[in-house]
């Protein structure tokens, strides 16, 4: 009996052993390799958010028009349904989601790159801001990454401060990506919100606008700094109407993520896309990054470069319900020398030579 008992202990050990060994085997298969396994979760986080910028709002409205047709008509009917009740909700701030912007695919999606955000000044929780974004690069994944998630931990460098990044209101219409969007704290960049926010949701508000918009989207390729500016004083006339402070941001690698197909002005290329930029809202643009799977591929997958997101010091802006021309242009002027100083002040800590200017366009 105690042989039996002996042998069968000897079975169990050498069986332990034999598993344990197969496991230790498995983990060092090449490719579950822990920081090849990280890489891949970063690929596969930016890849989700690309498609979502890039087809969720079409997807999502085929598979609906498609469930009308289906026996589960309901679903749609229904949706749209709750979707009148809720229309406006995008212009009053949305839902933001606490949960949402805390996902851990967010601090994978800021490690690809990786994504940094540098505070340079304290802003007051009793005053309201509109952030003006530089530059805007094919899809902006500085500004999502930084102001529409907790990644690089916009709340706890601006305590108080309640970020909306501003974007096409024409995504707002679309099901589906409207709740996406607005989980994040993101609002639709026009007139109706940006008085809501600044006028009727007390302070601490910051909306952050890319300036330069598709326009500027137009000519980002990598090595080239810069933006679109000098006609665009739109936000300074609202940040004066509500007096909202004016914060220059300054992206550094924003357009280092993508290669795009530059057209040049008066080219069949460049004509199609000011139309659809003129009637649309966004222009159209030929770009692309590496592959999923190797680097050494063409792909939707933007290339990991490292973008850093330069928050610049705030400039005091008067409560003015008409202002003037003079009133816009002086401050519009105040705005463009605070940005191009803060490219300048920063310029070589993030691999760029002395030399190098910002064009302001």
């Amino acid at each position: 009996m105690k042989t039996l008992i002996a042998a069968y202990s000897g079975v169990l050990r050498g069986t332990g052993s034999s598993i344990l060994s197969a496991l230790q085997d498995l983990f060092s298969i090449p490719w579950l390799n822990k920081s090849k396994v990280e890489k891949q979760l970063q690929v596969i986080s930016v890849l989700q958010w690309v498609l979502s910028f890039l087809v969720l709002g079409i997807t999502c409205s085929l598979i609906f028009m498609y469930i009308f047709c289906t026996d589960c008509w309901l679903i749609s009917v229904l949706y749209f349904t709750w979707l009148v009740f809720d229309w406006n909700t995008p212009k009053k701030g949305g839902r933001r989601s606490k949960w949402v912007r805390n996902w851990a695919v967010w601090r994978y999606f800021r490690d690809y790159f990786p994504i940094r955000l540098v505070k340079t000044h304290n802003l007051l929780t009793t005053r309201n801001y509109i952030f003006g974004y530089h530059p805007h690069g094919i899809m902006g994944l500085g500004a999502f990454c930084n102001f529409s998630t907790e990644a690089t931990e916009v709340g706890k460098k601006f305590p108080g401060i309640r970020p909306y990044l501003a974007t096409l209101a024409g995504n707002f219409r679309v099901p589906v990506l409207r709740e996406y969007l607005m989980s994040g704290g993101i609002c639709p960049v026009n007139r109706d919100t940006i008085d809501y926010l600044l006028s009727k949701n007390g302070s601490g508000n910051a909306i952050i606008i890319v300036v330069g918009g598709a326009a500027e989207s137009l000519n980002s390729t990598p090595g080239k700094n810069a933006v679109t500016l000098k006609n665009r004083k739109g936000f300074v006339k609202l940040a004066l109407r509500h007096g909202a402070d004016l914060v220059p941001i300054y992206s550094f690698g924003e357009n280092e993520v993508y290669k795009q197909i530059i057209f040049e002005e008066g080219s069949w290329g460049r004509w199609v896309q000011k139309k659809f930029q003129k009637y649309i809202g966004f222009a159209p643009c030929l770009f692309h990054g590496r592959g999923f799977f190797s680097s050494n591929t063409w792909g939707l997958v933007p290339y990991s470069k490292p973008i850093t997101t330069v928050v610049g010091e705030p400039i005091t802006i008067p409560k003015l319900e008409h202002p003037s021309q003079k009133d816009i242009d002086l401050y519009h002027g105040m705005y463009m020398e605070s940005l191009v100083k803060l490219f300048d002040k920063h310029k070589t800590k993030f691999g760029l030579p002395e030399t190098e200017v910002l064009e302001v366009n």
